[in-house]
């Protein structure tokens, strides 16, 4: 009797430990009766049938990261370069995961490497480096619906490396040097003819305030003759009205006038080297007199 009780307290506890389970957070458990899917149970403490069901899969439903092995890629431009990326998928059907696909990191790996190769591979050297954005949506579009059916959802997927063999990475430095020294040039000689344009303008400025200040001084000058001819029309007026009337000191006026403009053209002459002033130039006074006398007449 106490050998059954033991055995049959055994029994006991191994039927009781074997039709409890203990799911932790974050993961999901399929049952199985007989081999065949029967339900999906959650984290906690669940009951099974003991010897008839049992834990077939677990799945983690946690997001997980999938580091894609580096692999070699020919460019569209057949330029050989190797690329390194990351996977960040969930698993949102723990059923499909479980039994659509076998070996689920395996296959995801496989998957998200082949169309890094049909994407990358598809594009040219320069494309390829400058739109790593527009890759990462190509692939996350690609393989989010091949991997539906297998009730995964990828997050994202990250290229985080493009890595070009060196010989093409030395040529690809010498052309952009190349590059920064032809946009230098560019520069200077648009520089140059900035500057050039810029002193041509003001010449060009120059030129033309001095051509406005040459017509305004011919202006003065013409504007001063004028009204220096007509100071001396209203001079002949004046000796012309006081001549009529029998003044000679008027007559006076003209021939001191004649007498002084002789004078100065003989002081001007290159070969006069003495000046013989005559005896009547001392009568130029005396003129001079006059016509202060036909001045006076003419303003009373």
């Amino acid at each position: 009797m106490d050998i059954f009780a033991i055995v049959l307290l055994f029994v006991v506890v191994v039927v009781v430990l074997t039709s409890v389970k203990i799911v932790p957070q974050g993961f999901r458990y399929t049952i199985e009766r007989f081999g065949r899917y029967t339900k999906t149970i959650a984290p906690g403490i669940s009951f099974i049938i003991p010897f008839v069901d049992r834990v077939g899969r677990k799945q983690n439903v946690m997001e997980q990261v999938l580091d894609v092995d580096p692999q070699e890629v020919i460019s569209l431009d057949n330029a050989m370069v190797t690329t390194d990326a990351v996977c960040f998928f969930q698993v949102v059907d723990p059923v499909k995961a479980s039994y659509e696909v076998n070996d689920l990191p395996r296959a995801m790996q496989n998957l998200v490497m082949t169309n890094i190769r049909a994407v990358v591979g598809s594009m040219e050297l320069d494309q390829m480096l400058s739109n790593r954005d527009a890759i990462n949506i190509a692939l996350l579009t690609k393989v989010d619906e091949a991997t539906d059916p297998w009730g995964v959802k990828v997050t994202r997927i990250e290229i985080r490396d493009i890595t070009p063999p060196n010989d093409l990475v030395q040529s690809m430095a010498n052309q952009m040097k190349a590059e920064r020294d032809k946009r230098a040039q560019i520069l200077t000689a648009q520089g140059v003819r900035e500057a050039e344009i810029q002193r041509a303008e003001g010449e060009k400025q120059a030129e033309i305030l001095r051509a406005e200040g040459a017509r305004t001084a011919a202006f003065l000058e013409a504007e001063a003759r004028e009204r220096q001819a007509e100071a001396e029309a209203k001079a002949t007026n004046m000796v012309s009205t006081a001549i009529a009337e029998g003044d000679l000191n008027a007559v006076n006026y003209f021939i001191a006038q004649s007498y002084t403009k002789a004078l100065a053209d003989i002081g001007k002459a290159e070969n006069s080297k003495v000046v013989l002033m005559p005896l009547e130039a001392s009568s130029l006074i005396g003129s001079i007199e006059g016509i202060k006398d036909v001045i006076s007449n003419a303003k009373s």
